[in-house]
């Protein structure tokens, strides 16, 4: 079975210069925790999530500079620290995204697809044809594929 075979084809995207409550409302709208962002011709430019929305969301109740976890953070690993301050002042999303985003082919077996979540701990997967977005694996369509097969 391949990614093509379980995706979800009807993804809901969103563009780099819309704004950080746009991507949210989605979110809720749609009950999904993460958005792929891509340009004017669906090529994948990252992906948004819940988490790049909580940082956001911090900002509003306490100053994350103050914060003695986020020192210690600036200390460990300063490029983290920066890329979270951008995320931490943002209010489009190409400003909040994870611009490195990973991605398959349509043609991934599903085998690699769950170890490749599993490994770097992701709960999405876009689908990418010639670089532009076809398609979605979450961990929902994994599940129901399981069901599916079981019955």
């Amino acid at each position: 079975m391949l990614a093509k075979d379980i995706m979800t084809s009807e993804v809901i995207t969103i563009g780099p210069e819309e704004s950080i409550q746009k991507a949210a409302s989605l979110m809720l709208e749609n009950k999904i925790s993460g958005i792929p962002v891509v340009d004017d011709k669906c090529c994948l430019l990252g992906i948004i999530s819940e988490n790049d929305l909580m940082l956001k969301a911090r900002e509003l109740q306490v100053p994350f500079f103050l914060t003695l976890f986020d020192s210690i953070i600036f200390l460990e690993n300063p490029i983290r620290f920066n890329n979270d301050i951008k995320k931490f002042t943002a209010s489009q999303v190409k400003d909040a995204m994870t611009k490195k985003t990973l991605f398959v082919e349509e043609n991934t077996p599903v085998h690699e697809i769950v170890e490749l979540m599993q490994n770097k701990r992701i709960n999405r997967v876009p689908v990418l044809r010639k670089g532009k977005v076809i398609g979605i694996v979450s961990r929902n369509d994994i599940l129901k594929t399981l069901v599916k097969n079981d019955g």
